[in-house]
C-alpha cells in the first residue's frame, strides 16, 4: 500500500473545508477545541463566516461529512444575515439609537459632525452625519467620529456609576469585539465595544453599569444583579434590546468600493 504523499498537508495544518450546495460554495473554518466532545457549526453574524468546532481528535472525514449534511442549513443561515451597511456617503448609521444619513462635504473644513434633519416634519428626512475630505477617507472618518463619541459617553457613564459605588476602574478600553459588548478583567480593566454608541443611550448606560458592578462582584450572583439594578433602571429593557437588535450593529462597517 502506498504511503502518504511527502508534500501532503498534515491533518492539523488544514484550517478550512469548502462545501457546495445549490450552486454555491461555502468556506467553513475548522477550530479544534480541547474541551469539545462533538462537532458544532456556527454562522457568525459579525464576520459573516462559518466555523466548525471539533474535538481535538476529530477526523477530517468526519468533519466533511458533518458539514456536507448541514450545507443547506449553512446556506439558509447566511442568507438570513442582515445586509452589510457600509460607512459611505448616502448610507445610514444609527447614533445613540437614531438613524443618521452620512453626507459627504468634501469642500468644507473639519472632520465629522452632526446636523439636524433638513425637514424635521418629514418621516423620510434624517439627521445628518457630515463628513469632509475625499471619498476614500469617509469610512475612516465616520468610524473615528463614532469611536470618539463612544469613548466620551462610556467614560462619563462609567465615572458616574463608579462614583456611586466608591470604586475606580484601572483603565477603560474600546474595541471592536464581536462576542461581548463589555468585559471586566480581574485587574479592574474595563473593555467595551465602540459600537454601543449606535444603540440607544440607555443600552450603553446599562452596559457601563454592568461592567462597573463587576468591580465589586466578579460573577453574576444575586448580589451582583442587585448592584446593577441600583445603578440602572433599564436592565430588562436594555437586555431585551440587545437580544433583538444587538447583532444588527455588527453589520455596519467601512465603505468598500
Amino acid at each position: 500500500m502506498p504511503g502518504p504523499r511527502k508534500n501532503a498537508p498534515r491533518t492539523s495544518d488544514i484550517t478550512f473545508l469548502d462545501v457546495s450546495h445549490g450552486g454555491e460554495t461555502f468556506r467553513v473554518a475548522l477550530k479544534r477545541i480541547s474541551t469539545a466532545r462533538r462537532f458544532t457549526l456556527r454562522v457568525r453574524a459579525a464576520t459573516r463566516d462559518v466555523v466548525l468546532t471539533m474535538p481535538p481528535r476529530g477526523s477530517l472525514i468526519g468533519a466533511r461529512n458533518f458539514v456536507e449534511r448541514h450545507a443547506a442549513w449553512i446556506g439558509v443561515r447566511l442568507q438570513r444575515l442582515p445586509a452589510p451597511m457600509p460607512f459611505g456617503g448616502g448610507e445610514v448609521v444609527p447614533i445613540r439609537g437614531i438613524n443618521h444619513r452620512i453626507v459627504e462635504r468634501p469642500r468644507q473644513r473639519g472632520m465629522a459632525w452632526v446636523e439636524p434633519a433638513l425637514n424635521p416634519e418629514s418621516d423620510k428626512s434624517l439627521p445628518m452625519l457630515c463628513v469632509t475630505g475625499e471619498r476614500a477617507h469617509v469610512a475612516r472618518r465616520v468610524q473615528d467620529f463614532l469611536m470618539r463619541e463612544a469613548k466620551r459617553d462610556i467614560e462619563m457613564a462609567v465615572t458616574r456609576h463608579a462614583t456611586k459605588l466608591g470604586v475606580s476602574p484601572r483603565k477603560i478600553t474600546l474595541r471592536d469585539t464581536t462576542s461581548r459588548w463589555g468585559s471586566c478583567s480581574s485587574t479592574g480593566a474595563l473593555n467595551f465595544s465602540w459600537r454601543l454608541i449606535m444603540a440607544p443611550s440607555y443600552v450603553l448606560d446599562y452596559l457601563a453599569a454592568h461592567e462597573v458592578a463587576h468591580l465589586v462582584h466578579m460573577n453574576h450572583s444575586p448580589a451582583f444583579w442587585k448592584i446593577v439594578g441600583k445603578l440602572s433602571v433599564h436592565v430588562d429593557r436594555a437586555e431585551s434590546w440587545l437580544k433583538v437588535n444587538g447583532a444588527g450593529l455588527l453589520r455596519f462597517g467601512p465603505y468598500k468600493a
